[in-house]
């Protein structure tokens, strides 16, 4: 058995509007975390977790003539689960077919990346793994995140990042780019990692968008309503 972590990035994929609105919103307004799904019945279901502008959310939802039905239960101000269903389209189904396979399992949760992009864990054999990751449609992009660990989930939000995140905040850390005041540049980061600058960042904005929320959410004991 294999784990991987991979994120898939659709390309000019005609996906369901609300993702398209959540993912490409200037500014990202909200965490979406799909904590369960069924894709194999029609129409499709999810509950996602919600961290964020969630009235903005809903707002989206209630404008979207994709979504059959969709129920809202707000945890606070800024937190909830949305359960929703619809028929999704068929790029998204295409998508996502290769990864339903009888020997493939995807570990919740998923998540909505504000590139448009999407992050989730597959357990199977390895050469169904690599046969899914690489029938993906055209134009559709399937990077791998991660590969292996000691566990099937993530232990704790630093387990979350990809090696290569972790690597880059490592290298961040030694040179002063997290010192007060800054003694490093993102430029230096990009020299020891090897690659380019906007690389860099990428790396550092992704992980520090997961650490800060992960670390938020399990002060608050993710998942627990109310917390």
């Amino acid at each position: 058995m294999k784990r991987v972590r991979v994120t898939i990035h659709p390309g000019d994929a005609d996906l369901p509007r609300t993702f398209e609105r959540v993912a490409a919103a200037d500014e990202p307004f909200v965490r979406v975390r799909v904590v369960n799904w069924n894709v194999t019945a029609d129409p499709a279901a999810f509950l996602l977790r919600l961290t964020g502008d969630v009235d903005r959310f809903e707002s989206i939802l209630a404008a979207d003539d994709g979504i059959e039905e969709y129920d809202l239960l707000r945890v606070s101000a800024t937190e909830g689960y949305c359960f929703v269903t619809g028929p999704g389209t068929a790029d998204a189904r295409a998508l996502w077919a290769h990864f339903k396979g009888p020997t493939l399992m995807t570990v919740p949760p998923a998540e909505w990346n504000p590139d448009g992009s999407y992050t989730f864990t597959l357990v199977g054999r390895e050469g169904d793994i690599q046969a899914a990751v690489e029938a993906a449609p055209s134009g559709a992009r399937v990077e791998i995140e991660s590969v292996g660990g000691r566990t099937v989930a993530p232990e704790s939000v630093v387990h979350r990042l990809s090696d290569r995140q972790r690597a880059a905040v490592r290298a961040a850390l030694d040179l002063g780019y997290y010192d007060v005041p800054r003694t490093a540049t993102t430029e230096d980061v990009a020299g020891a990692l090897g690659c380019a600058t906007s690389t860099a960042a990428e790396h550092l904005r992704k992980a520090e968008s997961t650490v800060l929320a992960g670390l938020f959410a399990e002060g608050r004991g993710e998942g627990a309503p109310g917390h």
